[in-house]
């Protein structure tokens, strides 16, 4: 007996907690097993948003001749428009008018204007991201002392991996108000140049048709654009030269690749050749106006 009377009060405060009223929205009364229901309808909607835009983002990557930046620029867009429409659909199933946004409106507004206007700019920051599109998907960017490839452009950041596998995070913001460099925004093609230093006395002539054939022999090395070696300067030590040529960028790293395998080739061919590559030198001059004290010893085992 003690047992039902128990059960029965503890679902009496259930029922009561319920039926708890939170909020009166005019002479509309809001109770938490409202603001419950239209919780879970809202969490359901979203997971059930994100699993439909990444299935068809998967399909469509697969089947259409779309850009990456293109389908995910739709996604988000579709996506941004299907939060509100659950929204606006989650609350009078659960029975909260919509005309609790009027009521709420003021609150709201100073809420927004002293505590997300940070959260604001940057939302709208990715929105003019993705319509202007200064950085994509997939983008080598370098901005103060990173450089990596885009691999995210959220709603308050953008995603960015390091050559060395750290993903770094920067505000949708600074890419509209900080200088910031795209290697790839037209094209992935990019210039690099290597400069080497030969002895005095090498053949110069020589010199400049070794280092083209390094870099032209390279399978990476583009051919849409000349390669070519300038005898820049006579150095203290060396007679420099600069070899430039253009490869295209698809990781931040196959830039250091390519330049590292024309090194190689370039050390090969000089060695083959007799070229030598020149090291520094100083020429030591002894003052002779007055006799040189010279000492010889000889150590012992």
């Amino acid at each position: 007996m003690t047992m039902q009377m128990n059960w029965s009060e503890l679902t009496n405060s259930i029922a009561t907690l319920w039926q708890t009223e939170l909020y009166k929205a005019g002479d509309t009364p809001i109770y938490l097993s409202q603001v419950i229901i239209a919780l879970f309808l809202i969490i359901i909607g979203f997971i059930l948003v994100r699993w439909l835009g990444a299935h068809l983002v998967k399909r469509a990557l697969r089947s259409s001749g779309a850009s990456e930046n293109t389908i995910f620029a739709f996604r988000r867009l579709i996506s941004f428009f299907a939060y509100i429409l659950i929204v606006l659909i989650a609350l009078p199933v659960a029975g909260i008018p919509i005309t609790i946004f009027a009521v709420l409106g003021g609150a709201l507004a100073i809420g927004v204007g002293f505590g997300a206007q940070n959260l604001l700019n940057n939302l709208i920051s990715g929105i003019i991201l993705i319509a202007e599109r200064p950085i994509r998907i997939g983008d080598i960017v370098e901005l103060e002392k990173e450089r990596g490839r885009v691999e995210e452009i959220g709603n308050r950041c953008v995603r960015i991996r390091r050559y060395d596998g750290v993903h770094v995070l920067v505000p949708n913001s600074y890419f509209l108000e900080q200088r910031v460099v795209n290697w790839t925004l037209v094209s992935a093609d990019i210039r690099s140049m290597i400069t080497v230093g030969v002895a005095y006395g090498s053949a110069v002539n020589k010199v400049h048709d070794l280092m083209l054939q390094a870099a032209q022999e390279h399978e990476k090395v583009s051919k849409n654009y000349p390669v070519e070696v300038f005898f820049d300067d006579f150095g203290d030590n060396a007679l420099t030269f600069n070899l430039f040529f253009w490869t295209s960028v698809q990781q931040p790293m196959d830039i250091r690749r390519v330049q590292s395998d024309v090194r190689f080739a370039i050390d090969r061919l000089f060695a083959e050749n007799d070229i030598v590559i020149a090291f520094p030198q100083r020429d030591v001059h002894l003052d002779t106006s007055r006799p040189l004290q010279v000492q010889m010893t000889q150590s012992g085992e």
